[in-house]
């Protein structure tokens, strides 16, 4: 058969056996067999359904990146000293399965999340583009309707721990803003919010290059120009554009939404503080 090497779940052991008599009754020749131990719930049963997701899709559907769960479920059992993050090229290298544990490992959702996050601040943004269009589709979004993709990542990959997570923040640069959380409302749209809305409104339309630094550049000469602290720009113009007060750095919130929507949006957010 080709076969030289079986490694599996220590579940199969007691069939082991069986399997050898059969391959040497048709004279085959026999592989190794190793066997390693069960990957358990965190409760310390056998994994299933009410765990969580089980087959390795739905961990894509969660938004999880194959590196992250290549590193993952690798050190499930497996160790090289202290070090818990590999590349995969180190995994080739590494890995030895005289080194796997004796004792079944438990699931770990939270080292998983970990593990991911790391793993979507340091692989290339390239990488990450194609995942986070899956995402976004699966919400339902049209991607030529908002921000480059890659721009997404680089605005939120420090803020989330998956990809699901990364784009369900992206949705408010993808489709209108439906409403506004109350709460930053009341806080940030109060009595002379709108001078500095109306400020910035003009010199981001001024802006003769659209890029997250001239925005920056253009709020920060908002900030100079009416003699106020950079928050006082800065949140009500986040709840502007986002409808809530917690948002990347704001020269990217307001970089993603688009010129025209960003613009169309602060109209708004004067008209609302104006009546509230």
């Amino acid at each position: 058969m080709g076969i030289t090497e079986v490694i599996r779940g220590d579940d199969h052991i007691n069939n082991t056996p069986r399997q050898i008599n059969i391959l040497r009754a048709l004279g085959a020749t026999l592989p190794e067999y190793g066997h390693v131990p069960m990957i358990l719930g965190p409760d310390g049963e056998k994994l299933s359904k009410r765990h969580g997701a089980v087959n390795v899709m739905e961990y894509d559907n969660d938004g999880y990146l194959p590196e992250a769960m290549i590193n993952y479920l690798a050190r499930l059992g497996w160790s090289h000293g202290d070090q818990e993050l590999f590349s995969r090229q180190e995994l080739i290298e590494l890995f030895d399965v005289k080194d796997c544990n004796s004792k079944a490992s438990r699931l770990d959702m939270a080292k998983l999340g970990w593990g991911n996050q790391h793993f979507l601040k340091t692989e290339d943004v390239a990488a990450i583009v194609p995942h986070l269009v899956y995402q976004l589709q699966k919400l339902g979004l049209d991607v030529a309707a908002g921000p480059a993709p890659e721009d997404v990542v680089i605005a939120l990959r420090e803020r989330v721990q998956t990809l699901k997570e990364m784009a369900e923040k992206a949705v408010v640069w993808y489709q209108p803003l439906a409403e506004y959380d109350e709460a930053a409302v009341a806080k940030h749209f109060k009595a002379g919010a709108e001078v500095a809305l109306g400020k910035a409104r003009e010199l981001l339309a001024a802006l003769p290059e659209w890029t997250a630094e001239s925005v920056g550049v253009a709020l920060h000469d908002v900030a100079a120009a009416l003699d106020i602290g950079m928050g006082k720009v800065a949140q009500p113009l986040r709840v502007a554009i986002t409808g809530t007060q917690v948002s990347p750095d704001i020269s990217h919130t307001v970089y993603l939404a688009g010129r025209e929507q960003a613009l169309k949006r602060i109209d708004v957010a004067i008209t609302k503080v104006a009546t509230a």
